[in-house]
Parts: structure tokens; C-alpha cells; sequence
């Protein structure tokens, strides 16, 4: 699974809206929807973002791993 696909199963795993996740980005919901549909690249800072909200890996949330791990958390 593709970063596009996990972006959206993880939406619609935690039921939220394109609109409600565009907000928290700072995008419009068509640029999120653009982002799901791979037709724009999704930036780095969105992703680390949706990985944060989603509580998983960046290796996950990327399609690297099919592992679900936590969001890692910052050391004190």
C-alpha cells in the first residue's frame, strides 16, 4: 500500500471528513482530495502531521511498513 491509499484508509478508519483534515493541514479540501488522489505530492510536514493525529509510524504511513506503530514520542 502506497502512501495515497494509507492517507485515506486512515481518514476513513477514524471517520473523518476530506474537509476536516484539510482544515487542520491549512489546505483546501481540494488540495487534500488531490493529495488522496496522487495527482499532488503531499508534503512532509503534512505527513509527519497526519502520522501525529493518527498516532502511527511515519514508516506506516508512508507505505514502508505494514507495521502499525505509535507516533514516537519526544524524549524529556
Amino acid at each position: 500500500m502506497n502512501y495515497v491509499q494509507r492517507i485515506r484508509a486512515l481518514r476513513e478508519d477514524n471517520d473523518m471528513t476530506q474537509m476536516k483534515i484539510a482544515q487542520l493541514l491549512q489546505v483546501g479540501q481540494k488540495t487534500y482530495s488531490d493529495y488522496e488522489l496522487g495527482k499532488t505530492r503531499i508534503p512532509i510536514d503534512s505527513l509527519i502531521v497526519l502520522a501525529r493525529l493518527y498516532n502511527v509510524s511515519m514508516d506506516y504511513i508512508c507505505g514502508v511498513s505494514d507495521t502499525r506503530k505509535p507516533f514516537p514520542q519526544k524524549l524529556k
